[in-house]
């Protein structure tokens, strides 16, 4: 599996391009703000063919972008039902002075031409690429990691976790549709998965589940779910 990630905006939210390999069609992982440029240089470095866009929650910092490269590819945005007001208009849970500082006041969103809604557990078959959306509640209700059973290197796991967990530290559930007990439980769910699983986050540097389970202190009091619940 070729991943190729790169930040993006005012608050460097990650950007993943995903694909078998290079010269194949490929999936966007959260176009996030001033995108365009940087995934134009990706796809034509790589020669790469987008097949969709999937988003991980709707806030604007991972979202920004959606419209126009889905419109520029000509396809579909998949994201969970809980989310899905925020892709079409993310400014409603955002502060007046936050609208103000990212220079939003009177910019008006919408959907893509072709949105998709996400099921827990759904499997996704894009671009050659056999993934897994599973939904992990708690930054936001409609937060979804999404998982390829063999894509690393040594044909270990890897998950793409948005803004559940990160590299030491994991999402906030304090704003707007956050919920600190949706989280602890997302969470739970994450840490029964392989050691070895990759984790690529929203922010920040890649780790591992391993790494996590050993050192993130917010993960510390956490047991796994139990098996099958993951």
């Amino acid at each position: 599996m070729l991943v190729v990630g790169f930040p993006t905006g005012l608050f460097a939210a990650n950007c993943y391009v995903v694909a078998p390999a290079a010269g194949e069609r490929c999936v966007i992982i959260d176009p996030g703000q001033d995108v365009v440029a940087p995934l134009a240089e990706v796809l034509r470095e790589h020669r790469l063919k987008p097949a969709a866009v999937l988003v991980t929650h709707g806030h604007i910092d991972h979202m920004w972008s959606v419209v126009p490269v889905c419109g520029e590819h000509e396809i579909a945005a998949y994201v969970h039902p809980a989310d899905r007001g925020r892709v079409a208009d993310p400014t409603r849970t955002l502060s007046a002075d936050l609208v103000a500082a990212l220079g939003l006041a009177g910019v008006t969103f919408g959907e893509p031409a072709d949105v998709r809604e996400l099921s827990d557990g759904g499997a996704l078959d894009l671009a050659g690429l056999a993934l897994t959306a599973a939904h992990a509640p708690g930054h936001t209700a409609g937060s979804v990691v999404f998982r390829s059973d063999a894509g690393g290197p040594d044909g270990e796991p890897v998950a793409f976790t948005g803004d559940v967990l990160f590299a030491g530290s994991i999402g906030r559930s304090d704003q707007i549709g956050g919920d600190s007990g949706a989280m602890q439980q997302s969470l739970s769910r994450l840490l029964a998965w392989p050691d070895e699983t990759l984790v690529f986050p929203g922010h920040g540097g890649s780790t591992s589940i391993g790494r996590e389970r050993r050192s993130n202190p917010f993960l510390r009091d956490l047991e796994p779910a139990r098996q099958g619940s993951a």
